[in-house]
């Protein structure tokens, strides 16, 4: 009996982080799910027309996460330098005129005749995978200039210009500090990885300086009252949306924001719909469910059971999380506004299936590390 108990108790203990990342997923994908039922009250073809579409994106996102969460990743590295070449050909031909579809000035689509697929979410997915690949492979090079710091960061860097060249400044934003933050774990020398940063931070920074629209958003944020009518619009209409919810919200329907008052309601702007229909309990949940698969994936990473794994579900919990931290930031007034998705939640097919392929490559990692006879294999 005490046998049969202890063995019960240590495979809960091995098996019960996934159950926990899977249920955590779940909650927040259902979340998702009946809060776009109703921010899309007032959509053209009302809300079933989106949530139908969703629910078919959501058929593929669970498929391609199974197949990811038990794929033979090690099978997979020859193929990281073709993939990075294929997906930074598709991030070119975006920027096609007559090919890349524009929207809102910016041209980061490609028009799949009943879809459109945003390629710089499955470019996520390809730097992380070839930079995993890469620095596991040149471990013993890491101390040197060339092989481990100049090759890696201009993975990173040709990756970061396509995406704003797109224009997609916060992608790019998101896809170099998720980079360079893999580059730091790998182990690359501080010596070469901070004065880099600091001067790709301050090119950054003139790039929003010469771009008039970034420009305004950047203004706007810093007195959100005085350009409430105009560039803080968005911002000032969910800084309302959570003031109204309060503590329990108005009740899942009764949103004024809904009603066409909140731009991207359905999409980047989803965070204050659920602050002002579920209110502050659900909001906050939310933010806890992020906090928590962040910091479970944190504790099982450290039983990765080599580099290529580490680096790889270490660059998929930094894109979820780092994501969701954005665009939460951004919502809630403490960064300047820029269209960014709510992971799991927000209306949106590839990035629902993107995320959902970087869930699979976190389970996929927890099954390894399960297998792991080390108590500690890779040290933080």
């Amino acid at each position: 009996m005490d046998a049969g108990r202890s063995l019960g108790l240590h495979e809960l203990r091995r098996q019960g982080p996934t159950l926990i990342l899977i249920l955590a997923v779940a909650s927040l994908t259902l979340l998702g799910f009946i809060i776009l039922f109703s921010a899309t009250q007032a959509h053209t073809g009302g809300p079933q027309t989106i949530v139908r579409k969703q629910a078919v994106w959501l058929t593929l996102a669970l498929l391609a996460c199974g197949f990811t969460a038990f794929l033979n990743m090690d099978f997979l590295r020859p193929l990281a330098w073709p993939l990075a070449g294929l997906v930074g050909g598709l991030l070119l031909l975006v920027l096609v005129p007559g090919v890349g579809v524009t929207v809102n000035g910016a041209r980061r689509w490609l028009d799949l005749g009943p879809m459109n697929m945003q390629v710089s979410d499955f470019a996520k997915i390809s730097m992380i995978f070839l930079l995993a690949h890469y620095l596991a492979a040149n471990q013993r090079y890491l101390d040197s200039f060339f092989k481990g710091f100049f090759i890696p960061f201009c993975i990173v860097g040709t990756f970061f210009v396509l995406v704003m060249a797109e224009p997609d400044f916060g992608t790019a934003f998101l896809l170099g500090l998720v980079g360079c933050t893999m580059l730091f774990l790998a182990g690359v020398r501080l010596l070469y990885l901070m004065p880099s940063l600091a001067a790709g931070g301050a090119l950054f920074a003139v790039a929003i300086f010469l771009d008039p629209v970034r420009m305004r958003r950047i203004t706007a944020f810093l007195d959100v009252e005085a350009h409430k009518s105009d560039g803080a619009y968005q911002l000032w209409q969910g800084i309302l949306a959570f003031g109204a919810g309060g503590m329990n919200g108005v009740g899942l329907g009764n949103g004024r924001q809904q009603n066409s008052f909140l731009p991207e309601a359905h999409t980047d702007f989803i965070f204050p719909i659920i602050g002002e229909e579920l209110g502050l309990l659900f909001s906050g949940g939310a933010v806890a469910l992020f906090l928590l698969i962040f910091v479970l994936s944190l504790v099982k990473l450290r039983r990765a059971p080599n580099m290529f794994q580490f680096l790889f579900a270490a660059g998929a919990i930094l894109l979820i999380t780092s994501q969701a931290l954005i665009n939460i930031g951004v919502t809630t007034g403490c960064l300047p506004t820029k269209g960014m998705s709510l992971p799991f939640i927000s209306y949106g097919g590839s990035g629902l299936v993107t995320m959902f392929i970087l869930t699979g490559i976190l389970i996929n990692c927890f099954r390894m590390t399960n297998r792991c006879p080390l108590p500690n294999p890779i040290t933080l």
